[in-house]
C-alpha cells in the first residue's frame, strides 16, 4: 500500500480525526486489513460491520498486532476510556472506496499502471489467476487474493498495488445493477474483460438479461483508449459491443468469426485429453500458432485461458511467453475442479465453490468425460443452487435431469433444498440406489465413506453456502484405516472458516457475487 497520513485519509472520506494528538508526530498507514488477525506495524484497520460479526469489537485487537489508525463508523475507546486513533466515518466500505479510488489516482500520476477489470457469470477468479500469472513473469503484478470481487474486495486489491505495480488486475462481481459501475468507478480500468453471461443470481437480478445489463456496465466504464475484450462465443458478451467506445479485441474457439480488423484470439480444435485437460492450439492475430495443453480440468476453461491470453497479447507480450505460461498454470484458487489423487485411487473433483446452472452443467460434463475415457464410476454430490429465485425448482429439476443423461453412476443430492433435483433425476429414468436424496453434509459423507471404491470419480459442486466444499476437503483427504479398510476422515490443515472481524462473505471481500 502507498502511504497515507491520517491526516489524508480523514480528508479523502470525509471523517473525523479522533484519539490523535495534534501536536504529536503524524501518523501514516502502509497497509491496510479489515481482520484484525491480518494488522501487522503500520497498518489501517477498517472496523466495518460484517455479515456475523462487528470489526468495531477487534479494534483493540488489530492495535495489539500493530494498527496504528482506525477507519470506524463509530469512536472505539480502549480500558481507559480512551479512543482508539480513528478517522470516523458513515460508511466504512465506501470510504475504503474512497481511499482506494485516490490510491489509482496517485498510481496513474506516478507512473504506467495498467488496471484491468474482470468479470461474468463464471470463470472470473480462473482467469484472474491465469493473467496475473502471465503478467507476473513480465513484471510487478497486483491480483485480487481469492475471490475478492466487491466493495471490500476491490478496495483490499488496489491496497496491495505500490509504486512499482505495472498490472492491477481487479475481479467484478454484482449482487445488483451498478455495482460493477460502482467498482469500474473506483479503479478507471484500461481494459476491461466479460467472460460469459448466465443464470447465477437470477433471482436477485430479476432475470439473465439484466444480468447482462450489469455485466455491461464494465464496457461502459472503459474510455475510448481502453480495451474491450470479448467473449465472441457469447451471444449477450458480444452483443455488448455497442455499449463501448473503446476498442475491442475478442476471443472465440470458432474458426468462422470474423476479424474486421479487430485483434481475434482463437482456440484451434479444441478438446480435452484422457485426463480432462483442455488442447488446443492458440492462434494470435500476428498469425502465430502455439500448441497448449492446460493443467487445468475441464473443456469450459478453454474461455478463460482464451480471455487471459487476448489481455496479455493486448498488453504486448509474446506470444510464445503467453503459450508457456498457460501451459504450466494450474488452478491457484482453491476450491475450482481442484483434483486430489487419493493413494487408494479414488479420484476427488472439489468444485464447490461456487454454482449456477451452467457451471453446473459444465463440471457435469468433465466428470461423464472422465468416467468414459477410463471406464470408471462417476459421483455427482451437489449441493443447492443459490439465489435463483422463481427459477429455482425448474433449474434444479433440469439439473437432475441432465445428471441422467450424462449417465453419472451415481448422484447424491445434499440438504433440503436439492428434492427438485432428486426429482429430476428420478422423472428422467435414474432407478434404484443411482439417485439418493440425504438430509445434510453429514449423511452424504457417511454415504460416501460406506460406498466409495478405488477407481471411483467423485464430483463435490454446490454454491459456496451450501458448504460442500468442506465435504469434499475431507474426503479427498480420507486415509484408508489399516485395520479395518474403511475410510477415515482425515483433514490436515483445513482452511479456518471464521474470521475475527466480519466473519463471512463480507470478510473476504466476496459478497456471493455471480
Amino acid at each position: 500500500m502507498i502511504e497515507f497520513s491520517a491526516a489524508e485519509i480523514a480528508a479523502l472520506t470525509g471523517g473525523v480525526l479522533v484519539g490523535t494528538d495534534p501536536a504529536g508526530p503524524a501518523i501514516t498507514v502502509t497497509s491496510a486489513a479489515t481482520d484484525s488477525r491480518e494488522s501487522v506495524p503500520g497498518s489501517l484497520f477498517v472496523a466495518k460491520p460484517g455479515a456475523e460479526s462487528d470489526g468495531h469489537l477487534f479494534v483493540e485487537s488489530a492495535f495489539r498486532r500493530g494498527a496504528v489508525l482506525a477507519l470506524a463508523e463509530r469512536p472505539v475507546p480502549d480500558a481507559d476510556g480512551v479512543p482508539f486513533p480513528s478517522v470516523v466515518v458513515p460508511d466504512a466500505v465506501l470510504a475504503m472506496g474512497a481511499l482506494a479510488a485516490e490510491t489509482v489516482r496517485r498510481l496513474r500520476a506516478a507512473g504506467d499502471v495498467t488496471v484491468i477489470g474482470i468479470t461474468g457469470s463464471a470463470g472470473k477468479t480462473t482467469t484472474k489467476d491465469l493473467l496475473a500469472g502471465i503478467l507476473a513473469a513480465e513484471a510487478p503484478t497486483v491480483a485480487p487474493r481469492g475471490s475478492y470481487n466487491g466493495e471490500v474486495g476491490v478496495p483490499l486489491t488496489v491496497f496491495e498495488a505500490g509504486w512499482d505495480t505495472r498490472y492491477l488486475v481487479i475481479e467484478m462481481g454484482a449482487t445488483k445493477p451498478r455495482h460493477i459501475a460502482y467498482l469500474a468507478s473506483l479503479v478507471q480500468p484500461d481494459i476491461g474483460v466479460v467472460l460469459g453471461v448466465g443464470s447465477a443470481h437470477a433471482g436477485e437480478f430479476g432475470g439473465v438479461e439484466n444480468i447482462a445489463l450489469a455485466k455491461g456496465e464494465l464496457f461502459e466504464a472503459l474510455a475510448p483508449a481502453g480495451t474491450a475484450v470479448i467473449n465472441a462465443d457469447d451471444e449477450r458478451v458480444l452483443a455488448m459491443q455497442g455499449r463501448t467506445g473503446a476498442r475491442k479485441a475478442f476471443f472465440t474457439s470458432s474458426a468462422d468469426f470474423p476479424a474486421d480488423g479487430h485483434d481475434v484470439v482463437r482456440a484451434r480444435n479444441s478438446t480435452t485429453t484422457a485426463a480432462g485437460n483442455p488442447s488446443f492450439t492458440l492462434v494470435f492475430p500476428d498469425g502465430s500458432e502455439h500448441d497448449v495443453v492446460s493443467p487445468l480440468l475441464g473443456l469450459h476453461h478453454t474461455a478463460n485461458l482464451l480471455a487471459a491470453a487476448t489481455v496479455a497479447y493486448g498488453v504486448g507480450v509474446a506470444p510464445d511467453r503467453i503459450a508457456a505460461s498457460l501451459r504450466n498454470q494450474a488452478a491457484a484458487s482453491r476450491w475450482r475442479m481442484e483434483r486430489t489423487e487419493r493413494a487408494d485411487g479414488v479420484t476427488v473433483i472439489n468444485d464447490a465453490y461456487n454454482a449456477n446452472p451452467e457451471s453446473m452443467r459444465a463440471a457435469l460434463r468433465t466428470l461423464a468425460e472422465l468416467g468414459r475415457e477410463r471406464g470408471r464410476r462417476t459421483w455427482a454430490v451437489l449441493g443447492e443452487m443459490l439465489e435463483l429465485g422463481d427459477r429455482s425448482i425448474e433449474e434444479h429439476d433440469l439439473l437432475g435431469r441432465v445428471v441422467v443423461r450424462l449417465n453419472i453412476s451415481k448422484l447424491i443430492c445434499v440438504g433440503p433444498n436439492t428434492r427438485a433435483l432428486f426429482n429430476g433425476a428420478v422423472l428422467e429414468g435414474s432407478w434404484g440406489s443411482e439417485a439418493v436424496h440425504v438430509d445434510d453434509v453429514e449423511a452424504a459423507e457417511r454415504l460416501l465413506t460406506a460406498e466409495l471404491v478405488p477407481g471411483d470419480i467423485v464430483l463435490f459442486k454446490s454454491s459456496n453456502g451450501a458448504g460442500l466444499r468442506f465435504l469434499g476437503d475431507r474426503v479427498a483427504h480420507a486415509l484408508p484405516d489399516a485395520a479395518s479398510g474403511d475410510q477415515a476422515a482425515h483433514t490436515p490443515d483445513l482452511p479456518n472458516a471464521d474470521f475475527e472481524a466480519g466473519s463471512g462473505p463480507d470478510a473476504s471481500g466476496k459478497a456471493h457475487q455471480p
